[in-house]
């Protein structure tokens, strides 16, 4: 199977300046999401790889992409068996599980897997 970008969000220190932001910058706007403080991209272009806006964890937050995986576990563990850092293990949420890999340099990147 082919692995496509399927996915991407920023993960901001102060999400509501970011969407403020971007919704200036580019006219998108930002339908919310189940996770609370997190919406989506709505960027106007049907097809386009969806996205969101959320807070970061820590730090000063991150932009990450997600590849599309059959498993996202097993895809954590043999990025992780080829020197990756795993970031966030498996987690699922109603209709999706993702998860978070470092990559050799310290890249943030996500895999993810519609349920």
């Amino acid at each position: 199977m082919a692995h496509p970008v399927v996915h991407y969000e920023i993960r901001a220190k102060d999400p509501d300046a970011a969407r403020a932001f971007y919704g200036k910058l580019f006219g998108w706007s930002f339908p919310p999401a189940a996770e609370p403080g997190y919406t989506y991209i709505e960027n106007g272009v049907e097809g386009s790889i969806p996205g969101g806006i959320g807070q970061a964890p820590v730090g000063t937050g991150q932009v990450t992409f997600f590849i599309g995986v059959e498993d996202v576990a097993s895809a954590l563990a043999n990025a992780a068996s080829l020197g990756a850092t795993v970031v966030l293990p498996a987690t699922s949420v109603p209709g999706v599980t993702f998860g978070l890999f470092a990559d050799l340099e310290g890249h943030v990147v996500g895999v993810s897997s519609n349920d």
